[in-house]
């Protein structure tokens, strides 16, 4: 029902500790970081494909592309929900990269809708948000709740921000829309708070225990499907310089504390269990 796909050896000691089954993919980590060729993404997904299963725990958020890849085995409509600090939703080039893999996923006929909760970077505020899937967003396909927290009075007037306050009510309102739907669910733990999770990327604001009572909400009215999650800290290993580049580029400047596989560890065995129904 679901495994670990060891590409970066980022939750490699979670797994072990968990004693999760996992498929070892770690000669195609550095091919697939950060972006990656339609072709070599086909190559992989070509070899993964037997090992699939329906719920996946993979490596850094800079892999977060390859739940696009996940959400193949899905045959029947349903929702994309996916709580992550960041949009993912950027229509630039390359055209497979984590930082637009919701569009990928979004060409789908069978995705209904995404929502995407808990965003709480610039790539929502001017000029960023220029590069954002604008024809989704407009057909009402893409969904951002932001923290209002986050953002200038100006930038929360363009979206159904969320709060720390009423996030949770709020949520609760959008499931009971849900009723009955099939649901994917994709976790990436960066939108975690500072210290609840350690990523290679900006963090968001909310606790495991709430993406689990979140999750768990959501199984009380949808059929969670399938879904995966993502997004602890690995070391940056690169197969071409495009790659590289782009990256160091794109990527903020983070500080990992030793200690930081335990707060991801917890952080997972927390989201876990509520994620795949246990």
């Amino acid at each position: 029902m679901w495994q670990h796909i060891d590409l970066d050896g980022a939750l490699a000691d979670v797994a072990r500790a968990l004693e999760w089954p996992t498929v070892s993919a770690r000669s195609w980590g550095p091919r697939l970081r950060f972006c990656s060729p339609a072709g070599e993404m086909e190559a992989f997904y070509e070899w993964v494909k037997p090992q699939l299963t329906p719920f996946t725990l993979f490596g850094s958020g800079d892999f977060h592309h390859l739940s696009a890849l996940w959400q193949r085995q899905v045959t029947e409509p349903y929702v994309l929900l996916t709580f992550d600090n960041h949009p993912d939703w950027d229509v630039r080039p390359p055209h497979w990269a984590c930082g637009g893999w919701v569009n990928r996923a979004l060409e789908s006929p069978l995705v209904e809708e995404g929502q995407v909760w808990g965003c709480g970077n610039f790539e929502l505020s001017w000029p960023n948000r220029l590069f954002a899937n604008q024809a989704a967003i407009r057909a009402g396909k893409l969904t951002v709740r932001p923290w209002a927290e986050r953002f200038k009075a100006k930038d929360q007037a363009r979206y159904r921000c969320i709060t720390r306050a009423n996030w949770l009510e709020e949520f609760t309102r959008q499931v009971a829309l849900w009723k009955g739907k099939n649901v994917y669910v994709s976790v990436d733990i960066d939108c975690l708070a500072p210290v609840q999770a350690f990523t290679n990327w900006e963090n968001g604001l909310f606790t495991p225990e709430e993406v689990a009572q979140a999750i768990r909400l959501l199984r009380t009215e949808a059929n969670v499907i399938a879904g995966d999650l993502c997004g602890a800290y690995s070391v940056e290993q690169y197969a071409r310089w495009t790659q590289k580049f782009c990256a160091r580029f794109d990527h903020p400047a983070v500080m990992i504390p030793v200690d930081a596989t335990v707060a991801n560890q917890r952080a997972i065995e927390t989201i876990w269990p509520a994620l795949v129904g246990t």
